[in-house]
């Protein structure tokens, strides 16, 4: 219980900051445990380097139960859930917070449609996806902010300014 009200307060945060530093937005992704045995991580931060969002967090991370828990809460009443998380819990996965203008948005559509079967060609999804959907990204700014919080508990955002900075946006 004590985990949750740390989150809470941390969360609370979490939001704030990212709101006061002017019109940011900011994008929770999670490289699945069948990503990571795969070898895909670097193919799938490229996909967002690519793109041109800026990396403001990485780690490689062996989940918990609580925090696979927590993670999924919206799902526990479904029939699949146990199998969820014990899947997330299988190996190590890799967390990054991805920063851009539009960026929730446009990595739904780099990373593809849940269902791998239905994942158009060229997106993260529909050229690695076979049965498990590869990677998680968060659907909402709000659910980017909660699931930051939750992966990277009190470990700050970097603040950087990339060199091609100029070279993406007018």
């Amino acid at each position: 219980m004590r985990y949750l009200v740390e989150l809470a307060q941390y969360l609370a945060f979490l939001a704030a900051a990212l709101r006061g530093g002017g019109a940011r937005w900011y994008k929770y992704v999670m490289i699945k445990p069948d990503g990571v045995q795969r070898g895909l991580v670097g193919d799938i931060i490229s996909r967002f380097e690519r793109k041109g969002f800026k990396l403001v967090a990485l780690k490689l991370f062996q989940c918990t139960k609580e925090v696979a828990e927590e993670h999924y809460k919206d799902l526990s009443s479904k029939p699949f859930f146990p199998a969820l998380v014990e899947y997330i819990l299988s190996g190590p996965v890799v967390c990054m917070v991805w920063e851009g203008e539009g960026v929730v948005k446009s990595a739904r559509k780099l990373i593809g449609a849940t269902n791998p079967l239905e994942a158009e060609p060229g997106t993260i999804r529909g050229d690695f996806a076979v049965g498990r959907n590869v990677v998680h990204g968060s659907d909402s700014t709000e659910n980017g902010e909660r699931e930051t919080a939750l992966w990277f508990g009190k470990d700050a955002l970097v603040a950087w300014e990339p060199a091609l900075k100029p070279w993406l946006l007018e």
